[in-house]
């Protein structure tokens, strides 16, 4: 009994250690993004301090951030869909053909440092003329998305059982009619899994668009930089602007967060 109390006791506080730990940096951002500037560098103004919304006014007014958060609305959109209708159906042939040496070299695309990609890919593309463009900014971005939807489909697939396409298959269904009206429609858990995650990655991306990215095709990483000067950081607006940036991520993952678990756990065994 005194082992049992102890344990739990032991457990409430590692808890509260690793929240404490992981929530302290988003409160200090939050707050920060609500204090002046004189106040962020007053230690005694940490708790106590008169809120001001200043800063969001000067993010989402002079800063153009609304245009910001349109690009990486849409950019991290289209790279999702599209790495949906090509990842779904490459991930369905690979589960069901046994293409595992296939599955590893999509892999290798996942395992690969972006960073090594990004001198050879700016001398393609800027040759091509794209760089600066949203199609430049959507392709890189698939580079990340697709090698991850297609890994989580392809567990997804192989906890479906094979029976009820082979009942589709004895109904006079062709492969492909197994396919969509069989297969799509119990893949939905998996398919809103990996687009969830998918988005989530493409919008949190910096490293792609800041180096492939315009003026005018900027993202809300990206443009977070307007904020550090060579000589002075506003501290207030980089932190409002970081606000920005995570609230929307964070919000989407705790309204989805059972939507991600059932649909990674659904493909985790064998049907």
């Amino acid at each position: 009994m005194r082992a049992r109390t102890s344990y739990k006791v032991f457990r409430a506080v590692a808890l509260a250690v690793v929240v404490l730990a992981l929530l302290a940096p988003l409160a200090w951002m939050v707050a920060a993004s609500l204090k002046s500037n004189v106040d962020i560098y007053d230690p005694g103004k940490a708790l106590s301090f008169s809120p001001t919304l200043e800063h969001y006014g000067n993010v989402l007014r002079q800063a153009n951030y609304l245009q910001f958060i349109g690009n990486s609305l849409w950019v991290a959109f289209a790279a999702t869909v599209l790495s949906l209708i090509l990842g779904v159906p490459a991930a369905y042939s690979m589960s069901r053909f046994n293409m595992r040496k296939s599955a590893l070299v999509v892999l290798m695309a996942r395992v690969i440092p972006g960073v090594s990609l990004l001198v050879p890919w700016y001398y393609v593309f800027s040759n091509l003329r794209m760089v600066g463009g949203f199609g430049v900014l959507i392709l890189s971005h698939m580079f990340v998305s697709l090698p991850l939807i297609v890994y989580i489909m392809m567990g997804f697939f192989d906890g479906l059982p094979l029976e009820l396409e082979e009942a589709g298959l004895v109904d006079g269904l062709t492969h492909i009619g197994v396919f969509r009206r069989v297969t799509l429609p119990l893949s939905a858990p998996g398919m809103a899994t990996a687009g969830i995650l998918s988005f989530i990655f493409s919008w949190n991306n910096f490293m792609f668009a800041l180096v492939l990215s315009g003026a005018d095709t900027k993202t809300l990483p990206v443009a977070i930089f307007d904020f550090v000067g060579y000589a002075s950081i506003d501290w207030g607006g980089l932190m409002a602007a970081a606000t920005v940036v995570t609230l929307p991520i964070m919000l989407i993952a705790l309204f989805v967060q059972k939507y991600v678990v059932s649909g990674l756990t659904a493909g985790a065994t064998k049907g």
